[in-house]
């Protein structure tokens, strides 16, 4: 499974202890920025990912920043994302449960090192349920997205 992973300057340090830990078990795709810069700005990097992810089947990708809503709101712009900002490891399973995220968007601000692994790592290894109900709710957000009203 490719993952793609990137963060701005708020999520940079713990975005390359996350891949170092993980490339160990996936195929990690490491999205930027390469070097710290405190004026960058998410938008950029949440772009990166969230393309690249909608362009490769099965694909996840995973976000950093201070707070991790950034991230995930300019992720979720892009047709085919549904990108959560989580801050534990119960959500982390819910959200791939119910809502097949494929954008997993984190707190580099309230999560530690550690939390940050454990929440990556649940969320990576929980498959969708693919329960009726909630392959009917994936199917609605694509209407939206397409701009059809429910």
């Amino acid at each position: 499974m490719k993952i793609f992973i990137a963060a701005d300057h708020a999520g940079f340090t713990k975005k390359n202890e996350l891949i170092k830990k993980l490339e160990k078990h996936y195929d990690i795709y490491d999205m930027g920025p390469y070097a710290l810069n405190p004026g960058d700005d998410y938008p950029i990097y949440a772009s990166k990912v969230a393309i690249a992810v909608s362009q490769n089947q099965g694909a996840m990708g995973i976000l950093l920043c201070k707070s991790g809503e950034g991230m995930a709101i300019a992720a979720n712009k892009v047709a085919g994302i549904r990108a959560a900002t989580v801050g534990n490891k119960l959500v982390a399973r819910e959200t791939r449960q119910d809502n097949n995220s494929n954008i997993l968007s984190l707190s580099a601000e309230d999560l530690s090192s550690n939390e940050v692994y454990e929440v990556a790592t649940t969320w990576l290894t929980t498959p969708f349920s693919e329960l009726a109900r909630h392959k009917r709710r994936i199917n609605e957000i694509e209407k939206i997205e397409k701009g059809i009203e429910l």
